[in-house]
């Protein structure tokens, strides 16, 4: 059992919710979508991510892959090493502005059954990442 300590809340006090841009970690490498599939492997391996955002030309956000994502189309049958990212995103992973709470945020990812949820500001950059904890 562990136990927990209380602090009593004033009367007067209202909570503020917590919202995303407080918890987001940074978001890490970011890669553009006319890159290999090798490439991208690569940059995944040497910074030890999981996940990489994915940018256009533009640097604006596209998508996100996973180490999973792309090892399942490294080890295909179609696969050829002029293979890009952008042919092999699929739908686009749903992403939240930085004020959106984090109870919006926890329950979009559940609901979604998603393991990290990029944060994106009103212009199409990627600000960073909301991470489930490992």
């Amino acid at each position: 059992m562990t136990l927990v300590r209380m602090q009593p809340r004033s009367a007067h006090a209202d909570p503020v919710p917590r919202t995303v841009d407080d918890a987001m970690e940074e978001a890490g490498p970011q890669i553009w979508d006319d890159m290999t599939v090798e490439v991208a492997l690569c940059v995944m391996t040497s910074a030890r991510a999981g996940h990489l955002l994915v940018c256009d030309e533009d640097g604006l956000y596209t998508g996100l892959v996973t180490r999973a994502q792309l090892a399942a189309v490294r080890d295909s049958d179609a696969y050829t090493d002029r293979v890009r990212l952008r042919d092999v995103l699929g739908d686009r992973v749903p992403f939240v502005p930085p004020l959106t709470t984090m109870a919006e945020a926890e329950h979009a990812m559940r609901y979604r059954r998603l393991d990290a949820l990029p944060v994106v500001d009103e212009q199409g950059s990627a600000l960073g990442i909301l991470a489930l904890a490992r």
